[in-house]
């Protein structure tokens, strides 16, 4: 009897498709259209990124052949699993309340706390003492915020460990003593740059014994709430941490023991592919980096990762939205394999955290580890060869920009001239336009906003606005952390609180295809101010559509119709109303300079500034 069950390769049947057969595939269904304009990226980042990537694309980068946990650790730290701590930050102004709430969340899915005592000035070992009262902190990784609560703790800690035998190697997490921080957010060091440099050495010295306890932080994720690129907030990270290195190694320590007591803190964007190739680059680079210095052993080239999701990004209208947000975020932070994430609570932007914003934020995590596995896999995204080509684009580009930081004598001396600031506030104003024309998009703020939603009384302009501070003996212009939402917010906040809210009237007429398109366009277009926007099925005459527009008590009227019909609608509807309305035209059609002659002054379509246009509109009202 014949076997049947002859197995069959899936693929067998298929001959094989070289590249330049899709080429000249895609090159056809284009139909005369430009390749790059239609198919290629061109990232804020500075380089491009192809419509597809093969094996031939990957064939000559050097990174893809290490393992992971293999020099220079492109592939993460670890070669057993995927596992990182899921840490949580606690305002530790008051030891007992603090924790509390710690012992709280421990018994919730947490295993990292971040005790933030940067409000804070004294501390002595009793306040310690509140504050880890049954914590049993060998168990955790245990985070201390706040530059002068650092050398105090870790003297708590080295009397800890003499008096109850505690096990050094068991003690894990970090101060974070970074000055270069302090540098960049205000503007100057907190003492004299000698001075607060002898502290980090000191630091280094008295954690010395702590192999799993770190002490001197680098703060990437303030580039990330600023607006910088991915490429600039891993460039300057990077200088930052070669700072340390040169001026902790004159001061007689060595790279083995400096590397090994370093954090990096990063933002986590919601540029997923490019986020997971970015950690990926960040420990590659700095491997790189640190053996420059010639280290005893490699494993002191190994970059500790703690990544945060971004507060850039984050919306106070429609602010569930920012759930999401934060998911794709430790998405790409876990895959990458960060060593430990925050998620940052939905509403930070606009209040205190509450139980239920606290409980998303830990379970965002808890649902990718339990319920998604993401900590099973050692870098689920090697081998792909879009992400492996991001990795070297990112690479290549963050190295060029450290170099050039390098160049100007190092990150303080490029921050002392203001090159540092200059490049994010350059990439901030780009991305601001690109808002305000929406070609970077926040679904629920300048796209697809809920109508009726209105702003509470606790949404203040204040609460809005980033808080941003600057020394009085500043050496240079301070690095400004903020939301990209906040113009927009504050353009919609001033309509929530005018005593009347604008109506406006969609005034559908003619060509059903194109009427229907421009009312849906200009719905949304309104709807982002906080307007009262009111859709219409569409009307036989003008007559009719402007007499519906004033029994509304119609502000603004839109004629939403085609451009072969403009000439006469849009000039009809505005004699019309004769200036009981303002008369605006959906689009922007080849009969524009003679509807201007006619006296039509408004026109919304693809390439106006939505926020500029709406201000616009606001003034002319009265708001």
């Amino acid at each position: 009897m014949a076997d049947k069950t002859k197995k069959i390769k899936l693929f067998e049947e298929f001959p094989p498709i070289t590249t330049q057969q899709w080429e000249d595939q895609i090159i056809k269904d284009l139909k005369g259209a430009d390749y790059e304009k239609k198919l290629v990226w061109n990232t804020i980042e500075g380089f491009s990124v192809r419509p597809y990537y093969r094996a031939e694309h990957i064939e000559n980068l050097k990174h893809v052949k290490y393992l992971p946990a293999e020099f220079p650790y492109v592939r993460g730290n670890k070669s057993n699993c995927n596992c990182w701590f899921i840490r949580q930050n606690i305002d530790a102004t008051e030891a007992t309340t603090a924790n509390k709430k710690a012992l709280d969340i421990l018994m919730k899915g947490v295993d990292s706390i971040g005790f933030d005592l940067t409000c804070k000035e004294n501390f002595s070992n009793q306040d310690f003492d509140t504050l880890l009262k049954d914590i049993h902190f060998e168990s955790i990784e245990l985070n201390i915020i706040g530059a002068n609560a650092a050398k105090p703790f870790v003297d708590f800690l080295n009397e800890k460990i003499q008096t109850k035998k505690i096990d050094k190697n068991e003690i894990k997490g970090s101060v974070g003593f970074d000055p270069l921080a302090h540098l960049s957010l205000n503007g100057n060091f907190c003492k004299s740059r000698d001075e607060v440099f002898e502290i980090a050495k000191h630091l280094i010295e008295k954690a010395k014994d702590l192999p799993n306890f770190r002490v001197i932080g680098v703060n990437g994720e303030m580039f990330c709430n600023a607006g910088a690129t991915i490429v600039q907030e891993l460039g300057f990270a990077l200088s930052m941490g070669n700072q340390y290195l040169a001026l902790l190694t004159e001061k007689g320590l060595y790279i083995d023991t400096i590397a090994q007591k370093m954090k990096f803190n990063f933002g986590v964007s919601s540029n997923y592919f490019m986020e997971i190739a970015k950690f990926r680059a960040a420990r590659m680079l700095w491997a790189q980096i640190v053996e420059a210095y010639k280290p005893q052993s490699k494993e002191a080239a190994k970059m500790i990762i703690h990544a945060t999701t971004s507060k850039w990004n984050q919306t106070v209208y429609d602010p569930y939205v920012n759930m999401l947000r934060g998911t794709t975020e430790s998405m790409s932070a876990t895959i990458a394999g960060v060593d430990s994430l925050t998620v940052t609570p939905f509403n930070n932007a606009f209040e205190k955290t509450t139980d239920f914003s606290d409980r998303i934020a830990r379970n965002t995590q808890i649902l990718l580890k339990e319920e998604s596995y993401f900590d099973k896999i050692v870098d689920p995204a090697g081998g792909s060869y879009y992400i492996e080509t991001l990795t070297n684009s990112i690479a290549e580009n963050a190295w060029k920009l450290f170099q050039e930081i390098e160049s100007k004598g190092g990150y303080i001396e490029a921050f002392k001239i203001g090159f540092i600031q200059g490049k994010v506030n350059e990439t901030a104003n780009k991305r601001n336009l690109n808002i305000a024309f929406r070609r970077e998009l926040l679904l629920g703020t300048n796209q697809y906003p809920n109508a009726l939603e209105k702003a509470d009384s606790k949404i203040t302009a204040e609460a809005i606005t980033f808080k941003t501070s600057k020394r009085a003996d500043a050496i240079a212009e301070p690095i400004k952390p903020y939301r990209g939402a906040e113009q927009m917010e504050l353009l919609r906040l001033k309509t929530d609180k005018a005593k009347v809210t604008p109506v406006v009237f969609l005034l559908t007429i003619g060509d059903l295809t194109m009427r229907k398109a421009r009312a849906g366009f200009a719905s949304g277009f309104f709807a982002c101010a906080g307007f009262k926007v009111i859709d219409n099925l569409g009307f036989n005459t003008v007559d009719e559509g402007v007499k519906a527009a004033l029994d509304q008590k119609a502000n603004i009227v839109v004629v939403c119709s085609s451009d072969d019909e403009y000439p006469v609608v849009a000039t009809a509807v505005l004699e019309k109303l004769n200036g009981k309305a303002i008369t605006v035209v959906a689009g922007y059609p080849a009969s524009v300079e003679e509807l201007k002659v006619k006296g039509i002054k408004h026109f919304i379509h693809m390439k106006s500034n939505l926020i500029e246009t709406l201000q616009g509109f606001q003034k002319e009202l009265g708001i």
